[in-house]
Parts: C-alpha cells; structure tokens; sequence
C-alpha cells in the first residue's frame, strides 16, 4: 500500500517539481508530489500529498518534514488521509447547488408592509 503525506501550508508559487526536490533535498525518495490546484483559477491551493517510494518510513518522514520551512512558510506535514468516497465509490465532492428564490416565509415572496 502506498505511503501517502500530506503536506500543508505550502507557498502558492510551489510547483510539483519543486515540492518533490524539497522532500528529495531532505534524503526521502518521493515516486510523485501534487500540489492541489483550484480547478477554476488553477492557483495553488496551498497543499499537497507526495507520494513516498516503498521502503520509505512514513513516520521518520513525517518527523522529517514536518516544520520545516520552504520559502519561508513552515510546512504541516501528516499521513495523508484517504480520499472520502460516497456509496457509489466516487470521490466525494463538494456541497450541491444552490435553492431557488427564498421567500423569508412570507407566501408568494412579496415585500413586507408594516402598516
């Protein structure tokens, strides 16, 4: 099973690229880092998950990375979570649409008369 981190608090300038040199600079072999990006912006979100190769100790890691600073903001790093899922094995996504109009109780949504 893949060793998974999370890492957090990242700078918004950070690329994947750069994330993986920073946990190779540590003496920690990464197969993939991901900075999260917001899909309408495509601005980093200012977190990640690297992917540790096998043989790689989560915990030592973790003790590692954690606090260590990388163009100057100080990382949160943990064991990455795994992704929530719903019944149907997707990932679970964000809340739903909006309602229509709202009537503040009021039938047929007229202003209010105070007479």
């Amino acid at each position: 099973m893949p060793q998974k981190l999370f890492v957090g608090n990242l700078p918004h300038e950070v690329t994947d690229t750069e994330l993986n040199e920073f946990v190779s600079s540590a003496g920690f072999q990464a197969t993939s880092a991901v900075v999260v990006r917001d899909k309408m912006t495509g601005q980093s979100r200012g977190f990640g998950f690297v992917e540790l190769a096998d043989g790689e100790d989560l915990q030592r890691a973790i003790a590692g990375l954690n606090g260590q600073t990388l163009q100057g903001r100080r990382l949160t790093v943990n064991e990455a979570r795994p992704q929530r899922t719903d019944f149907g094995g997707r990932p679970h996504g964000g809340g739903g649409g909006g309602g229509a109009g709202r009537h503040r109780g009021r039938p047929g949504g007229g202003r209010r008369r105070d007479y």
